[in-house]
């Protein structure tokens, strides 16, 4: 017996530590993935302890070492897995970040631990509570949670609804019902039965702004009674690093729930990602980490070669990014994109088995391998078919940019980089309408955009233009916006008449008057195209 079995009464007992290889089937390569294992099958794993690179390390032997701070190419971490051999640990986790592993590993072979590896999106503060999870004992986390199956969320909803005191419903990031209690005594309400019996949330004009509360809120969220039949409920977001899992509903009716309720339904968020993470389709970890590492390769957190591993793709593949986003301004385009990124992964794996998806900056990014000689209408016409696809299932119209293709993955960046710009163009000229475009389609308005990011609006600004914009914002008048209409209308009096919901006369009288208030010279063609431009880039800048 050492000094670590013995508790702080100096009375011995032998702590729990299941096998490491149970706790990596628990958890999935989309939490921790193994770089080295030693050769003992039979090793076992502790709690994990985080490491503060400051800190001196502690001793705490058969424990799983978070190395916090670590870079894998420093000589420091090697130094740390030696010294955590030497201090009786069995397990560092480390985030790699693209850079080579090889010294690392040799590090952890010489130290005789096993070497882990974290995706970057994977918070320590949740990587901590997941292994906390998995590694607990018979009752260490309660005796309710630890009699649940793993990936039984039928048995999970009744854990927690017992825990809790009231009935709980677990769903899919898109509302579908994937599991609920079924306590005797426990009240539900109208919607509850409703969404029971359809299996997916029924549709209410409050549920985008209650969603959306709880996929931004950092814990769980509490709603009163807004209407007849609809009981008060607490509800948490469930994630697995930046990936959105699901939700949980507690509905706290008759009886009440516990006083401690909300802390209890962030314990069982935690351990509700541990069970969702297992219920999903065998395939789904290998494509969470995928897309977990297109992210990294689009943010510049990870280097094409490291990329060019992960994804299993050549490093000489011919890819393409389509960005897609909400057609419609959403309040919170986070839970929007979140409730249609699995309808658009399976659309464009249709195309391609070894597309990847991923999720990030109010957008979903799909990388699309491209055989040579694929006409690009047959591009444009595969990515219509996915975002019709997501309208028809979801009534969610999409705004779809195509970059153009490159022949290196490590390139996927650029083609990125031009499809969120023709996102960003079909979101200005589209008005609302889902549109699908490439960038060649709209490379003027790309153009213009990179005009305006470099400032050109603001250089030399001619003394007709400035002077319209002084007095329309003194008078509250609309000279310049009628300009600008008149110039993209390309001088058609009646195109733009319609534009501006004006009378033909009516517009003709103000385009006269406009060139005499502010010696307008549209009979010259320099001036006319700079000052349409000007007017252009100041309207792409929402200034006009």
């Amino acid at each position: 017996m050492s000094p670590a079995d013995l508790l702080p009464d100096a009375s011995m007992v032998r702590p729990y530590r299941p096998p490491l290889s149970q706790v990596l089937r628990t958890l999935g390569r989309d939490v921790v993935s193994t770089a080295y294992l030693p050769g003992d099958p039979h090793l076992t794993v502790g709690e994990p302890v985080v490491h503060d690179p400051d800190d001196p390390l502690e001793e705490r032997p058969g424990c799983v070492l978070l190395a916090v701070g670590a870079r894998a190419a420093s000589p420091a971490t090697r130094e740390l897995l030696l010294r955590a051999g030497r201090h009786g640990y069995h397990a560092v986790v480390v985030k790699d970040r693209g850079a080579d592993l090889a010294p690392l590993i040799e590090a952890a072979r010489q130290a005789g631990v096993a070497l882990l590896v974290a995706p970057e999106q994977v918070p320590w503060r949740q990587l901590d509570a997941l292994l906390t999870a998995a590694t607990a004992g018979p009752g260490e986390i309660t005796t309710t949670y630890s009699a649940v199956g793993m990936g039984d969320l039928f048995a999970l909803a009744n854990a927690i609804a017992s825990t809790i005191g009231g009935a709980t419903c677990i769903e899919d990031p898109q509302g579908n019902v994937l599991a609920y209690s079924n306590i005797p005594g426990q009240e539900i309400d109208e919607i509850r039965k409703l969404g029971i019996l359809g299996r997916k949330t029924p549709k209410r004009p409050t549920n985008r702004s209650e969603y959306s509360r709880v996929f931004r809120a950092d814990g769980p969220v509490g709603f009163a009674s807004l209407e007849p039949g609809h009981t008060p409920r607490l509800a948490t977001a469930v994630r697995a690093g930046s990936q959105l899992l699901g939700f949980i509903w507690v509905l706290d009716g008759t009886p009440p729930v516990v006083p401690d309720a909300a802390q209890l339904l962030e314990d069982a968020g935690r351990i509700a990602a541990l069970h969702m993470l297992r219920a999903r389709n065998p395939s789904d970890p290998q494509r969470w980490q995928r897309a977990e590492t297109l992210r990294a390769l689009l943010d510049g957190a990870v280097s094409g070669s490291a990329a060019v591993a992960r994804l299993g793709l050549s490093a000489d593949t011919p890819v393409v990014i389509v960005a897609f986003a909400p057609a419609m301004p959403a309040a919170e385009p986070g839970t929007v994109v979140a409730s249609v990124a699995d309808l658009i992964s399976l659309g464009c794996e249709a195309w391609h088995n070894e597309a990847v998806c991923t999720t990030g900056w109010g957008k979903v990014y799909a990388l699309l391998p491209v055989a040579p000689g694929i006409p690009v209408k047959d591009l444009v016409r595969a990515v219509t078919d996915v975002a019709a696809s997501v309208r028809k299932s979801t009534g969610i119209g999409l705004h779809a940019g195509i970059g153009p293709v490159v022949e290196r993955l490590a390139d996927a960046p650029v083609s990125s980089g031009l499809a969120d710009r023709v996102v960003r163009v079909l979101a200005e000229t589209a008005a609302g309408t889902a549109r699908v475009a490439t960038d060649e389609q709209v490379r003027s308005r790309i153009a213009l955009l990179d005009l305006a990011e470099r400032g050109g609006v603001a250089t030399q600004m001619l003394a007709p233009v400035r002077r319209m914009l002084e007095h329309d914002a003194a008078h509250s008048t609309t000279h310049a916006a009628t300009l600008l209409s008149y110039l993209d209308a390309f001088g058609e009096a009646a195109r733009a008449a319609a534009e501006l919901s004006v009378h033909e006369n009516t517009l003709r009288y103000r385009i006269r008057r406009l060139q005499e208030l502010f010696d307008v010279d549209l009979a010259d063609p320099a001036e006319r195209l700079v000052i349409w431009l000007q007017l252009r880039l100041l309207h792409m800048r929402e200034e006009i």
